[in-house]
C-alpha cells in the first residue's frame, strides 16, 4: 500500500512540474500612458462587466477615479478606456499602484474604499482580501507620473481679431478623482464617469 501512495505522489508532482513552465498570469487590464502624468486604463476582453478604479500613491494618498453620482461601479467595455477618459496623476505624490476592481454586479464604492484604506500597507491586494458581494477580480498595475513641459494652448482671439489673452500655457485640468478619507468616504468632487448600467 505504501508503494502505491508513493507512486501516486511522485506522479502527481511530475504532472504539476511539466518542464518547469509556469502558467502565465491573466492580464485583466493594462495602463496606457497618454502623457507625462496621464493614463488610460483599458480592460481586456472577457472581463466582468462592471469596474471601479482606484490609485494608491507612494505617499499613501488613495484616490477613487470612477466617481459617479450613485458612488457605485460603472460599466467597463473591453478594449476601451475606463469611463472613456484619461486620468491625471499628481506628480508630487510619486508612483501609484492602480487597482481596478471587476465585478459581476454594480457594487457600492464606499465599502471598497474603506477596505482599500485598511489594506493600504499590503504589497498585493487580491479579491480574497475583500468582503464584497458577487464575483470580484482585482488587477494591480503600476504607473509613474513624470514632470512634463507645459503645453502651449495658443491665445484667445476677440471679436475684432485682437488677442485678448496670451494663453495660460497649460492644458485644462483633467479629473483627478476623489481623495478617499479614513472612514471610506470621499472628498467632494464632480463625477469622473457617467452613470451607466442598471
Amino acid at each position: 500500500m505504501k508503494r502505491w501512495s508513493m507512486v501516486l505522489a511522485v506522479a502527481a508532482m511530475s504532472v504539476g512540474c511539466q518542464d518547469g513552465k509556469r502558467e502565465d498570469r491573466i492580464t485583466r487590464a493594462q495602463v496606457r500612458k497618454t502623457g507625462p502624468a496621464t493614463m488610460e486604463v483599458i480592460p481586456s476582453a472577457g472581463q466582468l462587466p462592471y469596474c471601479m478604479l482606484y490609485t494608491v500613491s507612494e505617499k499613501g494618498v488613495i484616490r477613487q477615479l470612477t466617481l459617479t453620482r450613485e458612488n457605485r461601479s460603472i460599466r467597463c467595455d473591453a478594449n476601451k478606456p475606463v469611463a472613456n477618459t484619461s486620468f491625471r496623476v499628481p506628480t508630487q505624490e510619486g508612483k501609484v499602484k492602480v487597482y481596478i476592481f471587476f465585478s459581476d454586479e454594480r457594487i457600492p464604492a464606499g465599502p471598497v474604499a474603506q477596505q482599500l484604506y485598511d489594506l493600504r500597507g499590503q504589497d498585493r491586494i487580491s479579491a480574497m482580501d475583500l468582503r464584497l458581494p458577487g464575483r470580484v477580480f482585482v488587477e494591480t498595475m503600476d504607473f509613474a507620473p513624470e514632470e512634463g513641459t507645459a503645453e502651449i494652448t495658443g491665445a484667445v482671439v476677440g471679436t475684432h481679431g485682437e488677442v485678448t489673452d496670451s494663453g495660460s500655457g497649460a492644458a485644462p485640468d483633467q479629473d483627478l478623482g476623489a481623495t478617499v478619507l479614513g472612514d471610506g468616504g470621499t472628498t467632494a468632487a464632480q463625477p469622473a464617469a457617467a452613470d451607466e448600467g442598471t
